[in-house]
């Protein structure tokens, strides 16, 4: 699953505070969002902003309120939001547990940080990291994560043939 990283031991933020934007990190433990996020990866989040179709969502699971989850907010429905998660083949989501409240969807991602891997390390030179490496990370590592995402996701088939992913090379 995906923790929040909070450095007021657990408690959310206050997101009517003088009515200032607030903002968080996140990390995702599991695959159950993969293509679009990995786990690892961080995520800079926003508390108190309205949740459109297509946004990535951290919110609280239904049955285990301890326990925060990212997912894609699909649709609303008749009590809330229908969200899933863009690995097919995890279905620990709405088709799971059904609707999620309003009041269970705690922040909505903005960006993702992919973490500085060792990607780039020589392992000649005491592991230090190559300057192409580097700037292959830093062009990478930071993504915006929203609807745009989605839509390029649902759009892409489901299963690219090993042909023509060897013509697209």
């Amino acid at each position: 699953m995906q923790r929040e990283q909070r450095g007021d031991r657990g408690q959310e933020p206050d997101r009517d505070q003088r009515g200032l934007l607030r903002i968080g990190l996140a990390e995702v433990y599991n695959p159950s969002m993969q293509p679009t996020l990995y786990p690892g990866d961080q995520l800079v989040v926003r508390y108190g902003v309205p949740v459109r179709p297509g946004d990535v969502v951290v919110l609280r699971h239904p049955f285990r309120q301890d326990l925060l989850i990212v997912k894609r907010a699909v649709e609303r429905r008749e009590g809330g939001w229908w969200v899933k998660g863009d690995n097919p083949y995890v279905e620990n989501d709405s088709r799971e547990f059904g609707v999620v409240p309003d009041e269970l969807v705690v922040a909505r991602a903005w960006v993702r940080l992919r973490p500085l891997r060792s990607a780039g390390r020589s392992a000649g030179r005491g592991g230090q990291r190559s300057m192409a490496g580097l700037v292959s990370w830093a062009v990478s590592a930071v993504r915006p994560v929203g609807s745009r995402s989605w839509r390029r996701l649902r759009s892409a088939p489901a299963v690219r043939s090993a042909s023509r992913r060897l013509r697209a090379r």
